[in-house]
């Protein structure tokens, strides 16, 4: 990904108007990301994306298979700590 701070962004927008057809720009301010300008089709990729995110599922929907598939999850013994922290409840 290219980086490109502001001044240079709004110098050379039509530039990076196409750039950003191959590849996300981020603009930056003082050396920090303060956005990105991405092309409609990455865009409207992400929306998607975020639609398929936010679906929500109610448990009552679950087949008997994928509730005793969630009942076996274990977790790592690396965040046993985090267990700790429920026990002090």
């Amino acid at each position: 990904m290219r980086e490109v701070p502001t001044t240079e962004f709004t110098r050379n927008f039509g530039l990076y108007r196409e750039i950003v057809q191959r590849e996300p720009v981020a603009v930056t301010s003082h050396g920090r990301p303060t956005g990105y300008f991405v092309s409609s089709v990455e865009y409207e990729e992400l929306q998607r994306y975020k639609n398929i995110v936010r679906q929500s599922f109610s448990t009552a929907d679950l087949t008997a298979e994928q509730v005793k598939a969630i009942a076996a999850g274990r977790m790592s013994p690396e965040h046993d700590h985090l267990d700790a922290l429920l026990d002090d409840q």
